[in-house]
């Protein structure tokens, strides 16, 4: 085949494509397993980071293992469901999108030394430039916030990207979501403000309008489905 024609380089590209693209697919089906364990293995440090416990990367899986004592689904009734898939499993992004009375709730049973008990529940809505997520944990009274943890995709470092560090997440420690017989997610406002009704709140990132929205609005879509669960710990908690 003459080397300078048309015919040469076109076949030639077409050699070479299959090849890389048969490298490359190969690769990523070769190293799937391993993606998919580093990707589990965040998930699990994320959970964790939300009752305040921070391993290090070898002892991610164990100490999730000695943490969390349990895990399971609800749903807006606060009861289990029975075939539900595992709680690790859920997609919490797609069930954020459906209304509350369809979602599968996953619920993480944290057991800290001293059998000190926390839920933990998660979290997932919108920034202002991509997805946000993250991780409540509540007392055994079902009200008390113990502590949170949030990330983001892809916030402006310095303002939105705040969210992720304990300044702003350490303010939601100590929160109650129960005030009498109602459930109230909190609010996330601006500072020197205060809500109109009587949850309780905390302030809003400076320079970060969109994105302490999110926040907020993730909360109230994402933790008023378990009030039902929670407000059911709280009765046999007294």
């Amino acid at each position: 085949m003459n080397k300078q024609s048309n015919l040469y380089t076109l076949v030639y590209i077409i050699v070479l494509v299959v090849l890389v693209g048969t490298a490359l697919a190969f690769t990523s089906i070769s190293l799937k397993d391993r993606q998919q364990a580093n990707a589990d293995a965040d998930k699990m440090r994320q959970i964790l980071a939300s009752v305040n416990v921070y391993p290090e990367a070898a002892n991610i899986i164990a100490d999730y293992n000695t943490y969390i004592t349990d895990s399971y689904v609800v749903d807006e009734t606060g009861a289990r469901v029975a075939d539900a898939p595992k709680a690790f499993d859920v997609n919490v992004a797609a069930e954020s999108k459906l209304d509350a009375g369809k979602r599968l709730l996953p619920v993480y049973v944290c057991t800290l030394a001293g059998g000190e008990q926390k839920y933990i529940l998660p979290l997932y809505g919108a920034g202002l430039w991509g997805p946000i997520w993250g991780y409540i944990s509540v007392d055994a009274d079902g009200s008390t916030i113990y502590g949170a943890y949030f990330a983001h995709q892809g916030e402006t470092p310095g303002l939105g990207a705040e969210i992720e560090k304990p300044a702003f997440s350490s303010q939601f420690i100590g929160k109650e979501l129960i005030k009498g017989d109602s459930f109230l997610p909190v609010a996330v406002v601006k500072s020197g403000q205060k809500p109109s009704g009587d949850e309780d709140y905390v302030d809003a990132i400076s320079g970060a309008t969109i994105t302490s929205k999110g926040v907020g609005a993730m909360a109230d879509n994402c933790l008023a489905p378990y009030a039902a669960f929670l407000e059911a710990a709280a009765k046999s908690n007294k």
